[in-house]
């Protein structure tokens, strides 16, 4: 009995000493996720052992693969209705969503209306033709009249939700959506705060353009994401970005989906104003406590007069940007990135 209870409080004094100095028992594990939202995703986070860590990691993947085929507009899957199951029913009834695909429509609409139509998941006729243009064989651009036309079944009243009945509608037969303003963004927020509630407590999930944490370093330190000048790719030379938990920090830019024709670079963000790609930055930054909300401002930013978008994050709590200009080399930020 006297070695069971010397035993024992030799384990106590052990678990004191442990919260005395601080002692983390938790291991830092890595993986890697290629089969998402065409993003190369990178998770890193502490947990107690392999075990933990590979439920956590397979929990998050599955969570943001059934978010990667509820978003994708070019194919249909057995089991939900997705967004090419609702463009493909463009004009006619409503069609009936589950809980995750309505409430990216809802934030759709209400970006829609916060960016002042910069970001319009409804313009999916506009960027199919500038999507076709980008993947073509040989890269061309959209002829003016087909833009025109597209951008005549582009109208947001033309998407019709019906909070009460969970149900989609497209008025016009000839309009699609296009939910990549947002969608990544989106996915990893809810999928962050899933694992969250899981017990997942210190991570970083790296989407590249997207980035979330999850608490800090298992020492309590933040995790840092990093912002390259878009003037200068091949550059070791990171702004340093740190990260309280909760927050994202999303980018836009020119530096990785764009093509050229005749020497002339041409995004993939499109400024549905002149139906052409954006021309006021090479690269926008949002930091922001929600990932959806920063994908979607980043995009209406990438998209207006740097004035417009001051006064846009301005008015915004807990939101902060930095924009890149080619010309110049031009730098400017809000107070959130001072330091």
């Amino acid at each position: 009995m006297r070695r069971g209870l010397r035993a024992a409080a030799a384990a106590l004094a052990v678990l004191m000493l442990a919260a005395l100095t601080g002692c983390d028992t938790r291991q830092k594990y890595q993986t890697t996720y290629f089969d998402l939202f065409d993003s190369i995703i990178r998770v890193t986070a502490y947990c107690e052992s392999e075990e933990e860590w590979e439920q956590q990691s397979q929990a998050l993947h599955d969570d943001l693969l059934y978010y990667h085929k509820l978003f994708d507009i070019y194919n249909s899957y057995d089991g939900m209705t997705n967004l090419a199951d609702i463009n493909a029913q463009a004009g006619g009834d409503a069609v009936s969503v589950d809980d995750a695909l309505f409430q990216l429509l809802t934030m759709g609409k209400e970006m829609y209306e916060l960016t002042d139509g910069r970001c319009n998941i409804a313009a999916g006729s506009v960027l199919a033709l500038w999507h076709d243009a980008r993947e073509a064989e040989v890269p061309a651009l959209p002829g003016d009249a087909a833009l025109q036309q597209a951008a005549q079944h582009c109208s947001m009243d033309d998407l019709i939700l019906d909070e009460t009945a969970k149900t989609v509608r497209l008025a016009d037969p000839d309009m699609s959506i296009d939910a990549g303003s947002l969608a990544k963004g989106w996915a990893i927020e809810a999928a962050a705060r899933a694992a969250e509630a899981r017990g997942l407590t210190n991570a970083l999930i790296d989407a590249g353009s997207n980035i979330r944490a999850i608490g800090t370093h298992a020492d309590g330190s933040s995790w840092v994401a990093g912002i390259t000048a878009p003037w200068d790719e091949d550059s070791s030379d990171l702004m340093e970005v740190p990260l309280a938990s909760g927050q994202s920090l999303v980018t836009s830019a020119d530096t990785q989906r764009y093509f050229e024709v005749n020497g002339v670079r041409y995004s993939h963000l499109i400024d549905l104003e002149t139906l052409y790609p954006a021309q006021y930055f090479r690269s926008v930054s949002v930091l922001c406590s929600d990932g959806g909300v920063g994908d979607a401002l980043s995009t209406g930013l990438y998209c207006m007069p740097l004035d417009d978008g001051l006064t846009l994050v301005d008015s915004l709590d807990g939101v902060d940007a930095i924009w890149f200009e080619e010309e110049g080399h031009t730098i400017t930020h809000t107070e959130g990135f001072d330091s």
